[in-house]
């Protein structure tokens, strides 16, 4: 099969006849200002839920099978408020990903009307997106799930039911940090829960179920004198050793692996921003036409201007400034 070069593609869209401009329907009237966005994809929406439990059923096994039963309180209170925190950071930025517009261009505005108003100069060309009759600012890519041209697009992440581009990376990217963060957490407090409890607590448990029954006086004495630990065994987990040994192993496999994967994740997106290089623009090895900027720069484009502990919040939104009316042109 034969690989056609990406600027093939430009030179066609570079031709007066292939804009076709008076085949494109005008763009509809936008709607109220404020309007959510929401992707319905039903893979991107089976993967949120997902998401969702799997931070729950996290909250769930920290709290009523670690944090709750411990005889520590100044333990299970400090580690409860940041392990919470972090929880409720993480779901805040996953629904600033989701439901933030990643920067789509206005659909079918390759309209006669739009493109006289560009005034374009000679020499000057606009690209078209064919898929939805739209004229695509420079740097801008074609979403196949979100129908939609996106300004800055990284990638369709259906974690987020999203795309990653120019108005919430910042918010994908905390997502990614605020996930790892919790998973390394638990998986601390999963491992000081089973050298605190495991020998201690279950051995003498364990022990005292396995004593045979038997009618005399000494060894009724004997049961009960062993049975006393098992007060204490409720401190350690609420749960019987083989639910709670089957709670934990899963939340360790869950934190294990999401610890790796949005590890990675947030390495490749800050990378990414550093370089003010797309995942799509690197994959496509295209070619660079825009201004190169310093690290840090390109840091405060993405996150805002200047910085501050709104760079962590998902509750603040960065100042991008306003868009460019020339970013269409080439």
């Amino acid at each position: 099969m034969m690989l056609i070069p990406t600027h093939h593609f430009r030179d066609i869209e570079r031709k007066p006849e292939y804009l076709q401009p008076e085949k494109c329907v005008p763009p509809p009237h936008p709607g109220p200002v404020g309007t959510m966005w929401f992707i319905r994809d039903g893979c991107g929406i089976a993967c949120a839920i997902v998401t969702w439990f799997l931070v729950l059923y996290a909250e769930f096994v920290v709290l009523f099978v670690m944090l709750i039963p411990s005889r520590d309180y100044v333990y299970s209170v400090i580690n409860g408020i940041v392990f919470n925190l972090l929880a409720f950071l993480a779901l805040a930025s996953h629904c600033r990903a989701m439901l933030t517009d990643p920067g789509a261009v206005p659909k079918g505005n390759a309209t006669k009307e739009f493109i006289e108003s560009l005034q374009l100069k000679p020499g000057q060309v606009v690209y078209k997106c064919p898929k939805c009759c739209s004229i695509k600012p420079d740097r801008a890519h074609h979403c196949s799930v979100c129908k939609r041209c996106i300004r800055k697009m990284d990638h369709h992440c259906p974690w987020v039911n999203n795309c990653v581009g120019e108005n919430n990376q910042k918010y994908f990217v905390l997502f990614t940090m605020y996930i790892a963060l919790i998973s390394l957490h638990a998986l601390i407090m999963v491992g000081f829960h089973f050298l605190h409890c495991f020998e201690e607590d279950w051995t003498n448990q364990q022990q005292a179920y396995g004593l045979p029954r038997e009618g005399t006086a000494e060894a009724r004495t004997s049961l009960h004198e062993i049975k006393q630990p098992l007060k204490s065994s409720t401190e350690c987990s609420s749960f019987s050793p083989p639910t709670t040994v089957i709670l934990l192993i899963l939340l360790c496999f869950e934190g294990l692996l999401f610890l790796i994967f949005t590890s990675v994740m947030f390495g490749t997106q800050v990378h990414s921003i550093c370089t003010d290089e797309t995942g799509i623009e690197q994959l496509k090895k295209e070619e660079r036409r825009w201004a190169k900027k310093t690290k840090w720069m390109n840091m405060k484009a993405v996150f805002g201007h200047p910085f501050s502990l709104g760079w962590a919040s998902p509750f603040a939104t960065p100042d991008q400034g306003k868009a460019d009316p020339y970013q269409y042109v080439v």
